[in-house]
């Protein structure tokens, strides 16, 4: 969750009260926030040691989708409502008599398409503080919503520098020229790249245009640069605090709904200094083919709950009046509907656009009334909680390895592809692993269908520590299963990596005897009786070790015993973790007369282990010798 930094005098001062540190903290959680840091202490510490200090800070949590509550003027105005010690505002739009205009070209589709606009005239110029929560809020909103400025950027400007009508277009970066912010020299848009490539700030957007042929750039009616989106904003129209009066939003996007989130938000959450509080100066954004709109788009949204579901959902018995005062301390603006005697008619405002379904007005109403407040009724019917099986089976072996000397690893389930078969000497037959669609980067393509990659990474990443290091992990892997509902199935395994000068197979090996050990799972001399129950390795050949230093992880279970199926075959029948019906070659019945009548063979690979093989060491660069033991444990139950 998003983190806010405000200044704890002025807060408290908007909330007409000066409170405790615990009474600040139960009213954040009564309304849904945590507050994660009062700074009074620190700041006390360092003045009675003669240090300049901040004034006091309140670090607060806010929910990721509360983006009304990201700047100091949001906040407070919500826990005002909240605490009933003001209704919730209207938020209009002031025409005048001259729209200022934006015409946006149809250069700019290929990259940023979408444009939205405010003008928010204020009653006086905003001091420091409020300056810098403007820009807070503008970081904030660029942080989450806007993705690192990828969906939306924002611009805000000082109007009286410029003139409209305003252009939004895309040029040659060589025909870009301005004076960027804090700057007063002027570069063009290419020049700018390598200006800011060691920017600490600012270089992590460059990617998001560096390669178009043309950059999205703002112009006034005198050709002078606002902006070039999402880069930078121009030093011609920078607003300065204790100075500035009016000022002009732009946002640009490639994502209309978040667009729309964004201009919304800038403009009503300082909407409150305006000459005439909570009334906003739209502007006309003329689109390529001729059509036009007002931004921002301020207009409340319309929807409808249920007293009845809310009621149900919360234990309550209120009626709708009552329901209708609780949603108003949350800023929506509720009345019992004429037409239906459960409805409610609700107006959700344009700063929660988190509200997205009649389950997030009900749950508004539970923080209104207060979640400690609820009625607490025991369950109509009895139960009694009981781990799966597998789950205990998975303690156990967990407890167990850590008893011997091992230290549990908690890797990523996500992998490359790569690491998860070329990487292990293993082919992909194309059927095997789950693919993710739209992968965020190369790291994370495919969900790991063995735990071993993940164990050869922690390795790596911690290899500078002392030897021998002994890791291991008991948790899933997912396989592709065309037959379950879901198209995939998930399988509890244990895996175990020893890393020392000397290849340790023995360690591994010692691993596998104890855990067998304590499920009471005898060992079995190769091949010892077919009537009995127990486990035995044979040696195997399988690329990901190294040849002659593999074996097989037999288990054989008790006579008359269906056990539970190992992982379905890997992309190779030589595998670690092959079929039943590869496995089991063994499974015909014999062809001489005197073995008729005689089982079929039971025994079924669970795993593997072995040296690590050189390539393997060498793809996830590791320096020593490391052992290696992987199991399927679900058989075991």
């Amino acid at each position: 969750m998003p983190t806010i930094t405000v200044d704890k005098a002025e807060l408290y001062r908007r909330l007409e009260r000066e409170y405790t540190t615990h009474e600040f903290d139960e009213l954040c959680f009564d309304f849904g926030i945590e507050l994660d840091e009062d700074t009074t202490k620190d700041v006390e510490e360092a003045r009675a040691k003669g240090l300049s200090s901040p004034p006091p800070q309140l670090k607060i949590e806010i929910p990721a989708n509360r983006y009304d509550l990201l700047c100091l003027e949001g906040l407070a105005r919500s826990l005002r409502i909240f605490l009933q010690k003001e209704q919730p505002p209207t938020y209009t739009l002031s025409v005048p008599d001259k729209l200022q205009e934006v015409h946006v070209e149809a250069s700019t589709s290929p990259l940023r398409p979408y444009f939205a606009s405010a003008i928010l005239r204020l009653s006086r110029p905003m001091n420091q503080l409020e300056y810098e929560s403007f820009i807070d809020l503008q970081d904030k909103l660029h942080q989450n919503l806007c993705r690192q400025r990828k969906f939306v950027a924002i611009g805000t400007h000082d109007l009286d520098t410029v003139e409209g009508p305003f252009r939004y277009i895309c040029r040659d970066p060589k025909e870009i020229k301005f004076a960027p912010l804090n700057k007063d020299q002027e570069y063009t848009a290419e020049e700018l790249m390598g200006v800011y490539e060691t920017d600490r700030h600012l270089a992590k957007y460059l990617n998001i245009i560096r390669d178009a042929p043309a950059y999205p750039v703002i112009y006034d009616s005198k050709d002078r640069v606002l902006s070039m989106p999402p880069i930078i904003n121009s030093q011609h129209s920078k607003i300065v605090a204790g100075k500035t009066k009016n000022i002009f939003v732009d946002t640009t996007a490639t994502d209309k709904t978040k667009l729309d989130i964004v201009i919304n938000m800038i403009s009503t959450m300082f909407a409150e200094y305006t000459d005439i509080p909570f009334t906003i100066e739209p502007v006309k954004i003329i689109m390529p083919d001729g059509s036009s709109h007002l931004s921002p788009p301020l207009a409340p949204r319309s929807t409808t709950a249920s007293s009845s579901y809310i009621n149900a959902a919360t234990g309550l018995t209120l009626s709708r009046e009552e329901i209708c005062t609780l949603l108003t301390r949350m800023s929506l603006t509720a009345t019992p509907s004429a037409t239906d005697a459960d409805a409610l008619d609700v107006q959700v405002p344009p700063t929660r656009p988190d509200i997205l379904h009649e389950c997030d007005i009900m749950e508004d109403a539970a923080i209104a009334y207060g979640f400690n407040n609820l009625p607490q009724s025991m369950p109509t019917t009895n139960t009694v909680a009981k781990a799966f099986p597998v789950n205990r089976l998975g303690d156990l072996i967990r407890k167990e390895c850590a008893m011997a000397g091992w230290i549990e690893a908690l890797p990523l389930i996500l992998c490359s592809h790569d690491e998860n078969f070329a990487w292990l000497n293993r082919p992909d037959p194309g059927n095997y692993a789950i693919h993710l669609a739209n992968p965020k980067s190369l790291e994370y393509q495919v969900v790991r269908t063995s735990l071993l990659p993940g164990m050869l990474k922690t390795v790596r990443e911690n290899k500078a520590l002392a030897l021998p290091m002994k890791i291991f992990e008991c948790s899933d892997v997912a396989i592709q299963d065309p037959k379950a509902e879901r198209q995939s199935r998930n399988y509890r395994r244990l895996c175990a990596v020893y890393m020392d000068k000397k290849s340790g197979f023995e360690v591994a090996h010692g691993l596998l005897d104890r855990i067998m050990q304590v499920l009471g799972v005898p060992f079995l001399g190769k091949r010892e009786g077919e009537g009995k129950y127990g486990y035995y390795i044979a040696s195997a050949e399988d690329p990901t070790y190294l040849p002659g230093r593999a074996a097989h992880v037999y288990y054989r279970p008790k006579p008359n015993v269906q056990p539970t199926e190992p992982t379905p075959s890997g992309p190779s029948s030589d595998g670690p973790l092959s079929t039943i019906a590869s496995t089991l070659k063994s499974a015909l019945p014999s062809s001489s007369s005197a073995d008729e009548g005689k089982p079929w063979s039971r025994d079924i690979v669970i795993g593997s282990l072995g040296i690590l093989h050189p390539t393997v060491l060498n793809n996830f660069e590791l320096t020593r010798p490391c052992s290696a033991l992987e199991i399927d444990v679900e058989p075991l139950l």
